[in-house]
């Protein structure tokens, strides 16, 4: 390392998923490094982490669209230029737009601009300013392939896939902890002595809980005592969509089988008693997280061959990946692999540690230009 760097990182909130993670792995990563690191957000309750780890924070409503939007720009513009970041890193496109215009006119040198690509947005030119940048990073290969194959212009960024990454302590292989079972199934009784079905998402119709029901009953009628446990659908913001969803485990007969859950602590321990795990997102992910997580406990995942999801399985597990959307091969592949799942070899990659070392690496190159 050349000499300190300040970078800030601009996202919607620090509130919960997978853009939240990422910030605050890349603050604790430039902290150990000797960086000093800034986020600029609307707050939230991972703020206490963030700050825990040795960052700091600067509250600024920058990821809500409203009337109001334009006039964040100066808070926004005297914040930066307070910090006098050597690097502005956007995490979603509004922040983006808002630091474009908070940047112009900077005296002097003005701060490099990086990018991350969380995800496969639409097609148009709000989106577009993702690529206004000295670097983009992209959070897997499907998502730099969507970027050069929709905007032209893309082919003269430099785009870099850097994947984000699991951490080998929290997510080690292990077998089911037999008290931790128990637990769970005097928390949920219908759960008791049923082969464990695992889909950890939030309450979104896109992660495809409703595949995920249907495949339930499909295999509880062929014979498998299965239950089902959908752990993060239960949100305050969504109970329409629960109420949706509850009422088709009641259509399909399988009430008695599926808990509807908030979201766990105790994901990791979910995974290692899980017999399968299911990722259903309906439309293709940027990258499929809780894939990883579950394959790096060596757990059998099942999911539609598509997006970020579809390339993890083709090189970690592919007798976990169905065709998107093709609920009859789901099943015969959820019997197969709950009946003889193919043997897990552990791999060495898709760490957290090598996501911060990357985007480290990509700071200080931009830092010493």
């Amino acid at each position: 390392m050349s000499r300190p760097l300040t970078v800030v990182q601009l996202l919607p909130a620090l509130a919960s998923g997978g853009v939240e993670r990422s910030t605050l792995e890349i603050n604790r990563a430039l902290v150990d490094a000797g960086h000093r690191s800034v986020a600029i957000s609307a707050g939230g309750r991972l703020v206490d982490v963030l700050t825990a780890d040795g960052g700091t924070h600067v509250t600024l409503d920058i990821g809500r669209k409203s009337l109001a939007t334009p006039f964040r720009i100066p808070a926004l513009r005297r914040a930066l230029r307070e910090i006098q970041p050597d690097i502005v890193h956007v995490r979603s496109r509004l922040p983006a737009w808002l630091a474009r215009a908070a940047l112009s006119g900077w005296p002097g040198q003005a701060p490099k601009i990086v990018s991350t690509v969380h995800g496969l947005n639409s097609v148009n030119r709000y989106s577009a300013i993702m690529l206004q940048a000295q670097r983009v990073i992209c959070v897997s290969d499907c998502v730099m392939q969507y970027l050069l194959r929709h905007y032209p212009q893309a082919a003269r960024r430099d785009l870099r896939v850097i994947p984000r990454g699991f951490d080998p302590a929290q997510f080690p292989p292990r077998p089911a902890d037999p008290a931790w079972r128990a637990g769970l199934d005097a928390e949920f009784p219908i759960l008791a002595h049923r082969r464990l079905l695992l889909l950890p998402a939030r309450g979104t119709r896109l992660k495809g809980h409703d595949v995920a029901l249907r495949l339930c009953a499909r295999l509880a009628e062929a014979g498998d005592n299965v239950g089902l446990l959908l752990a993060g659908v239960d949100q305050p913001s969504r109970q329409t969509y629960l109420a949706e969803l509850k009422a088709l485990s009641r259509q399909l007969g399988v009430s008695d089988r599926v808990v509807f859950s908030v979201s766990r602590d105790d994901l990791p321990a979910c995974y290692a008693a899980s017999d399968l795990v299911l990722q259903l997102s309906t439309k293709p992910e940027a990258f499929g997280r809780t894939a990883l997580e579950a394959l790096a406990m060596q757990r059998p995942v099942l999911g539609f061959a598509h997006g970020g999801v579809g390339d993890l399985l083709a090189a970690l597990y592919p007798a976990g990946a169905v065709a998107a959307g093709d609920e009859q091969a789901l099943l015969v592949t959820a019997r197969k692999l709950l009946q003889s799942p193919p043997p897990m070899s552990t791999f060495d990659g898709f760490r957290v540690a090598d996501m911060q070392h990357a985007t480290l690496a990509l700071y200080e190159e931009l830092g010493d230009g």
